[in-house]
């Protein structure tokens, strides 16, 4: 699976325009508030995550050393 973020700005605007749709009432509509809800807890999470990749790799192209490397969990 190779999502990107460009694919989590896809769905969060899908998800925007489902909230927006005026036909949506009553529970459906709850149903996609808490949807909604729990689609900004995980894409903050990946932005977060994103964030601290870049973060390290800005380390490493800072550093001297030629021969430095990143923990195994941020390599790409």
């Amino acid at each position: 699976m190779q999502n990107t973020l460009g694919d989590l700005n896809n769905h969060l605007f899908a998800q925007l325009e489902r909230l927006g749709d005026e036909e949506i009432k009553g529970e459906k509509l709850q149903e996609e508030i808490t949807r909604a809800k729990a689609i900004n807890k995980v894409a903050k999470q990946i932005i977060s995550n994103g964030f601290l990749v870049l973060e390290a790799k800005k380390m490493m192209d800072d550093k001297m050393d030629a021969n430095a490397k990143l923990p195994k969990m941020l390599e790409a």
